[in-house]
Parts: C-alpha cells; structure tokens; sequence
C-alpha cells in the first residue's frame, strides 16, 4: 500500500517544488484523501487499468456504475486505435489483441458498483467471483484467459490456430 503519510514528508521536504504522488488510487475518495497529504497532483496508473473512466469519477466526485455494454463501447474504441496504429493486417490485428488481451487481465478485476457490497472497492482486494447482471458483464469479470480471448474475438475475429497467451504479470488466469 502506498504510504501517504511519508508522501506528505516528501512534499514539506520538497516544498515549494511541486510534487506529484503516486499510488493505490483507484477511487474520487482514494484521489481527495491522496491530495490532503499537500501533493501539488496524483498520478493513477494500475487504477486506470483496472478502471479507465475513474478519471471522470475524479472529475464528477461520484461512482459511475458503467454498464457492460459501455465498458465494450470502450474496449472497441481501444482495438479501433489498435488497428489504426497497426494496422489491420494480420500483424496489425494480433499486435492489437496482445495489447488488448493484457489490458483485459487488469479490466476483469473491476467489479461493477452495483453489485458492491460496500464502497469504494479497494484496489488491493482480490475480486471475488460474481454472476454480473448480464452475460457480458459476467464475462468481463472473468479471471480465466479463454474468457479474455472470446472478448478479443468478439471485437477482433478469431483467434489463429494454436492460439496461446499468457498475460506478462502471470496472473492466476493462466493455464
């Protein structure tokens, strides 16, 4: 856990050089308790894996109880970049789907804000399986990589024969 309580050490020590943390955010609370510590600004990194809309919870001060349906609107938009960056060759599509396919293993442990039993989720707790509202949701939940690739597929096409993958953090997903 990150310890802001020494970040705010840094920031007296620092002062007057601005001074931006980082670490365990994943909340509009996480974001206004990190900014007590003095920090002239937060940085977010794994909690804009997990959830890329934070920024507008930070932004609007609330939780965004974000569908499935508009979670995939997002994912489509990241393969559409993919594809534009890439190209939409084969090579271009399979660079897509590895770059895809590891943003997914952070995306799965996104649990929806309703169905929490309290808020905010914390980033440190391991999700628990949950039957989502809809059969996507529940898909997206998914901590099992031939889930993750049946999305890939359903925004990409299928996948080569003898597809394998295997995400770079070697998550519990794997095979």
């Amino acid at each position: 856990m990150a310890d802001w309580a020494y970040i705010a050490e840094c920031v007296q020590v620092a002062s007057p050089m601005p001074l931006f943390g980082n670490g365990d955010i994943f909340s509009f609370e996480d974001a206004n308790q990190a900014m007590q510590s003095g920090v002239s600004g937060v940085m977010i990194a794994r909690g804009a894996l997990i959830k890329p809309w934070i920024f507008t919870e930070i932004k609007e001060q609330r939780h965004w109880d974000i569908s499935s349906r508009e979670r995939l609107d997002i994912l489509q938009d990241y393969t559409n970049y993919g594809l534009e960056h890439w190209g939409s060759d084969t090579q271009g599509v399979e660079k897509t789907r590895k770059f895809l396919l590891e943003w997914l293993s952070f995306l799965c442990r996104y649990i929806p804000v309703g169905l929490l039993e309290r808020l905010p989720q914390r980033i440190n707790e391991r999700p628990p399986y949950y039957l989502g509202r809809d059969y996507l949701e529940t898909l997206m939940a998914s901590q099992n990589v031939d889930d993750w690739i049946k999305i890939s597929e359903m925004l990409l096409g299928r996948v080569p024969a003898n597809f394998s993958f295997l995400p770079k953090h070697k998550a519990n997903s794997y095979k």
